[in-house]
């Protein structure tokens, strides 16, 4: 397995050692599923829904792996929603025989510093990240059949643009999706590569109706949900690109090894600033600040309630609290005590928790990318493959590649966040080869207009879906803290449409996989 590069997941069947192996790619781009029964037989397939149908498992809720959807959008470890459906997870194997199972990693992300001591200049670091991506690139551009790739205009995808246009002969073809609303397109910057590059550049514009309409379909390809909103215009843009390409190149992972959130700044900055906070300022004092932050405007309020001013400085407080969906101080709210029983310990957090005590990384921003890329970028990916999948055709991830994954890694921080820069090698690796417009731009990515839409036109969703008997019936949310979001998001007091679109597509999954409720007409899955 060591020797393979690119994503994968296979299995092997020994006839004579009556020995099966089955592994998967180091960074999780392809699925794998498996049930390990108490008889020692094991089931595997690349969808849960292929488990169910060989009626491996009953379909039921995991109540254990709740926690880690509600905060995190969707489930990244081995448990996964379905009551023993566990996920091999990315970069290890399994191998079964005479009915036991051993399972092992066969490779991680190291951080040690790259060099080992020895000066380098910028330029080299540079140098060498460029051609490591070129090289990325260009394996991925092997195929039999037409390829082209998602633009979204941002810098990620515009920089794998660059790229592929310098190593075909025809223009390649590009495929951009936006929604009518202003606030919600950045199609203008896509055309601007576009342009740039001169390619064969295809559009699609998405309704709010049509977005709501894709969304029971869009659960079922996933088998679990997985409430990111960008996953319907990703899946509207596949199928644009399948009326002309059967693969593409997209621009996942880039964040995650190169520190492209803002939240990663943030959270340094609140770390380094409460440190200092706390080292100089007594208790008395914090505590008069607090209060004193309770006076003020709720806008500015609700911005210092989420700074070292209000909270303690360490990770779980400033990162994992601070951009969980639904933090686990809110979840012990949001879920029934019925729920909490069944689920045990209610902590979020766990698995983000436990590889930032195994990881090699020394300062906290590579902290937490390791985290990050062993959860919030295992969902992506998932997200990623099920929906091209489910367009019928395949995408291919430059930025993973695991040799430029495993240089990015042993740069130093400044090479990942400079000042107020984020991806900062990206954008020194392309500048002169982008337009200015693109390497200074605000980062977007899948803009989706969604609380406007659930508070307005789309708020009978909300009542169906979230509100309704059926899904307040589940005995999961506790119907006072749900009406309570529900009524502070219609009030436009807070925005809550990250936690209305959890909770919604939680309970569309639930209907569809749990109830067995047919909620589109499977005869046309695309």
């Amino acid at each position: 397995v060591e020797y393979l590069r690119g994503m994968f997941a296979f299995a092997i069947w020994d006839k004579a050692k009556r020995e099966l192996f089955i592994a998967r790619d180091r960074l999780g781009v392809k699925p794998l599923y498996y049930v390990y029964d108490s008889d020692g037989s094991l089931y595997f397939a690349s969808e849960i829904k292929a488990l169910l149908e060989a009626r491996a498992v009953r379909p039921e809720i995991n109540h254990g792996a709740l926690p880690d959807y509600l905060a995190n959008r969707g489930t990244s470890g081995e448990e996964t929603l379905f009551c023993g459906v566990r996920r091999l997870l990315p970069g290890h194997w399994l191998c079964w025989r005479d009915g036991e199972i051993k399972i092992e990693k066969y490779w991680d992300v190291q951080f040690a510093h790259a060099g080992n001591g020895v000066q380098r200049r910028e330029v080299d670091y540079v140098d060498e990240w460029r051609e490591l991506f070129r090289e990325s690139v260009r394996l991925r551009l092997m195929a039999d059949v037409p390829l082209g790739m998602f633009l979204s205009g941002g810098i990620d995808s515009s920089a794998i643009a660059a790229m592929m246009s310098g190593m075909v002969s025809e223009p390649i073809k590009t495929f951009s999706v936006g929604f009518a609303e202003r606030e919600a397109n950045e199609l203008g910057y896509a055309r601007l590569v576009a342009e740039k590059f001169k390619t064969d550049h295809h559009e699609v514009i998405i309704s709010p109706q049509q977005f709501f309409d894709a969304l029971p379909r869009l659960i079922w390809h996933e088998d679990e949900p997985l409430a990111f909103d960008s996953s319907v215009p990703l899946f509207f843009v596949s199928k644009l690109a399948q009326r002309h390409v059967k693969v593409v190149l997209t621009g996942e992972g880039s964040d995650e090894i190169l520190g492209g959130y803002a939240r990663y700044r943030k959270t340094l900055l609140n770390l380094a600033f409460g440190k200092n906070y706390e080292a100089v300022a007594p208790t008395a004092l914090r505590g008069l600040v607090q209060k004193q932050i309770e006076n003020l405007p709720f806008a500015v309020q609700k911005k210092l309630s989420r700074t070292f001013l209000s909270l303690p400085s360490d990770i779980e407080s400033l990162y994992f609290d601070n951009f969980a969906v639904f933090p686990r101080s809110v979840q012990a709210k949001l879920l029934t005590g019925e729920a909490k029983t069944l689920i045990g310990d209610l902590n979020p957090y766990a698995a983000l928790q436990n590889y930032l005590r195994h990881t090699d990384a020394q300062s906290v921003l590579d902290k937490l990318l390791y985290a990050d890329t062993k959860t919030y970028l295992h969902e992506l990916l998932m997200k990623q493959d099920q929906m091209s999948m489910a367009a019928s055709i395949e995408s291919r991830v430059p930025f993973l590649d695991h040799k430029l994954v495993e240089f990015t890694a042993r740069l130093p921080q400044q090479f990942k966040i400079r000042g107020k820069k984020t991806k900062w090698i990206l954008r020194e690796a392309m500048r002169g080869i982008l337009p200015d417009e693109i390497l200074t731009r605000k980062k977007m990515g899948f803009p989706v207009p969604l609380g406007r839409w659930l508070r307005d036109e789309f708020r009978t969703v909300v009542d169906e879906y979230v509100l309704h008997e059926r899904a307040l019936g589940r005995g999961i949310f506790a119907a006072p803290t749900v009406r309570e979001i529900v009524a502070e998001h219609n009030s436009g007091a807070i925005n809550h449409a990250a936690k209305l679109w959890t909770l919604i597509n939680f309970e569309v999954w639930a209907r569809q996989f749990i109830d067995g409720e047919s909620l589109f007409e499977r005869n046309d899955l695309t």
